[in-house]
């Protein structure tokens, strides 16, 4: 197998987990320039990405958002991201963006 059939077979497989990692990294990148509030909300919106994609998805699709049954991970996932929306949107930005 070459490495060009190697790549192309785990972006092909992994890709729900690559969409939401591209999402965590604008977010982290938003944070470590000083936009907190902004990061969290596009991490917010990365994990629901993964929620929806663990509803949607079929588990042979789904790749590594496969971790227990398909309610428990949407359950706990959209749980997370309407935590993180919510601590995004409502705390005090303290002379912060």
């Amino acid at each position: 197998m070459t490495v060009k059939q190697f790549a192309r077979k785990v972006f092909a497989g992994q890709w729900p987990i690559l969409l939401v990692g591209l999402f965590l990294v604008a977010a982290f990148i938003l944070v470590a320039a000083g936009y907190w509030r902004r990061g969290a909300l596009v991490m917010a919106i990365g994990v629901a990405v993964a929620s929806g994609l663990r509803l949607a998805l079929p588990e042979d699709r789904a790749g590594l958002l496969v971790v227990r049954t398909r309610t428990v991970d949407f359950l706990t996932t959209a749980t997370v991201s309407a935590a993180m929306l919510y601590i995004a949107w409502t705390i005090d930005p303290l002379g912060t963006s």
